[in-house]
C-alpha cells in the first residue's frame, strides 16, 4: 500500500466540514442570492456587509476556502474560488468584494511562509485578511522581529479581517540603491481601522478602509525581507509547496489576485442582466405596438448580445483559472517553473475579462435599461456605480504596461523596471 499523498492526509480536527465539497460550497453561495440581493442596500449604507451576513459565511466555510487542510480549512483550488465569488456577487458586489478580498489571501500565506509562521497565523483556520500592495511605510527592526508605523488605504475586506497582509520598506543600506520591501503579516491587535470608507461612486459597502499602525509589532518569522508581493520568485518550489504537497500552494499572486477581481466582475455583469432580463417582461419597449421588452425584437438582440458577452468573459474566467492551476500542477510533474511570463499572461486574461464585463455592463445593458432604472437606489444604477468603480482599479490601469511587460518577457528582454533600476539615483 503507497503513502496517501500530503494534500490526501485527513484534514485536522478543526475543520468544520472535512468532507464539504467544492460543488456543494458553490452551491451554498447561489442560495445566498435572494439576501444578498436584498440586502445590498443596507450593506452599502453600513460600508460593509452585516454580522449576520459574516456569521452566515463562517458557516458557509467561504473565509477557509484557501486556508490549507492542515491549518483547518479546505485547500480549494483557484477554480472553485471564481466560481464561488462570482455566485456571492451574482447577489451583491459590495459584499463579493468585501469577503473575498479578506478570504484570497489565505493563498498566498499559505505558499510563502515556514510552517511555524503558518501554525501561528492560522491556527484553528480562522484566518481572514485583507491586503494592499501599497507600502504602509518603513520598518524598523528590534531585536526580535519589526517594528510598523504608517497606514494604508484601500484595505478592502478589513472590517472583518483577523490580519492583515503588507508591505513596508526596508532600511535602506549604505549607498541607497532600489526600495527593498518587508511582506509582512500582522494580527489585528496591531493596527486600527479607520472609520473612513464610502464616499466614492460605487463600491461604497465593499469595506475598504484605512488602517494605522502605530508602535506596531511583529515577530521576525511572520515577516519575508527582500520580498515584493506581486513577483515572489517560485521557480525553486515554495515552503508551503513541501509542507502542504498540494500544488495550490506553489504559485505567484498576480493571476489569483487579478482571477479573484474578475469574478467578483463577472458576477455584478450577471447581477445586472438578472435585472434586465426581469425588465425584459415587466417593461413596454419604447415603440409602437409597444409590446413587452421581450417581444421586441431589438429587445431581444440587446439582451442576447449581453448574455453572450458575459458567458464569454466567464469561459475566459475558469480557463484563466485552470491556467494558473495547469502552471502550479507543471512545476510538480515536471519542474518547469512558474515563470514572471506566465503570471503576466494569465493574469491578463483575467484583465481582459474585467474589462469586458464593464464594457458589456455600460454598452449593452445600462444603455438600453432605460433611464428610470437610473434612479437612485435602483439595482441597475446600483451596479453601474459599482462596476465603475471596479473597472478603475488600479489592476486595469496598468494594462498597456503589462501588455508591454508580456512581449519583453517573450523576446528575452529585460524587465521594464530591471532596465530602469540599472539607472536608480541613490537615496
Amino acid at each position: 500500500m503507497t503513502a496517501p499523498a500530503a494534500d490526501e492526509t485527513p484534514a485536522a480536527p478543526s475543520t468544520p466540514e472535512p468532507d464539504l465539497t467544492p460543488q456543494q460550497m458553490i452551491e451554498r453561495a447561489v442560495a445566498l442570492r435572494p439576501r444578498l440581493i436584498a440586502q445590498q442596500a443596507e450593506c452599502e449604507e453600513r460600508t460593509y456587509y452585516s454580522q449576520e451576513m459574516h456569521e452566515e459565511f463562517l458557516r458557509a466555510g467561504f473565509y477557509r476556502l484557501y486556508v490549507p487542510r492542515r491549518y483547518g480549512g479546505y485547500g480549494f483550488d483557484v477554480t472553485t474560488y471564481a466560481r464561488v465569488f462570482l455566485e456571492i456577487a451574482r447577489g451583491c458586489m459590495n459584499t463579493a468584494w468585501c469577503l473575498g478580498l479578506a478570504a484570497n489571501h489565505a493563498l498566498q500565506v499559505g505558499s510563502w511562509w515556514h510552517e511555524r509562521a503558518q501554525a501561528e497565523i492560522f491556527g484553528d483556520g480562522d484566518f481572514r485578511a485583507a491586503s494592499v500592495a501599497a507600502p504602509i511605510g518603513t520598518a524598523i527592526r528590534t531585536e526580535d522581529g519589526w517594528e510598523l508605523n504608517g497606514r494604508t488605504a484601500y484595505a478592502s475586506g478589513i472590517p472583518y479581517s483577523t490580519h492583515y497582509m503588507g508591505q513596508a520598506l526596508m532600511p535602506q543600506e549604505d549607498g541607497g540603491g532600489p526600495p527593498r520591501f518587508l511582506l509582512f503579516v500582522a494580527p489585528r491587535s496591531e493596527w486600527k481601522m479607520l472609520d473612513d470608507w464610502g464616499d466614492l461612486l460605487g463600491l461604497k459597502g465593499s469595506g475598504s478602509h484605512t488602517i494605522v499602525f502605530e508602535n506596531g509589532h511583529i515577530p521576525a518569522h511572520w515577516a519575508l525581507e527582500n520580498t515584493f508581493m506581486v513577483d515572489v520568485d517560485v521557480s525553486e518550489g515554495t515552503p508551503g509547496l513541501g509542507l502542504h504537497g498540494n500544488p495550490l500552494y506553489g504559485g505567484r499572486a498576480i493571476s489569483p489576485f487579478t482571477i479573484s477581481l474578475a469574478s467578483i466582475m463577472v458576477g455584478a455583469a450577471y447581477n445586472a442582466l438578472d435585472e434586465f432580463e426581469t425588465m425584459m417582461t415587466t417593461k413596454s419597449a419604447p415603440l409602437p405596438p409597444m409590446v413587452a421588452r421581450k417581444y421586441d425584437l431589438d429587445y431581444q438582440r440587446y439582451f442576447g448580445r449581453a448574455t453572450v458577452k458575459i458567458a464569454t468573459a466567464q469561459a475566459a474566467l475558469y480557463n484563466a483559472a485552470d491556467q494558473h492551476m495547469e502552471l502550479c500542477q507543471r512545476f510538480v510533474d515536471r519542474g518547469i517553473p512558474y515563470t514572471y511570463g506566465d503570471d503576466h499572461r494569465v493574469a491578463a486574461i483575467a484583465r481582459e475579462v474585467m474589462i469586458q464585463a464593464w464594457e458589456t455592463m455600460q454598452s449593452d445593458i445600462f444603455r438600453f435599461a432605460g433611464s428610470s432604472a437610473a434612479a437612485k437606489g435602483q439595482r441597475i444604477e446600483r451596479i453601474f456605480r459599482d462596476m465603475s468603480i471596479g473597472s478603475s482599479h488600479r489592476n486595469t490601469v496598468f494594462r498597456d504596461w503589462i501588455f508591454r511587460e508580456i512581449a519583453r518577457d517573450q523576446l528575452g528582454l529585460p524587465r521594464t523596471y530591471e532596465a530602469d533600476l540599472l539607472h536608480y539615483p541613490p537615496a
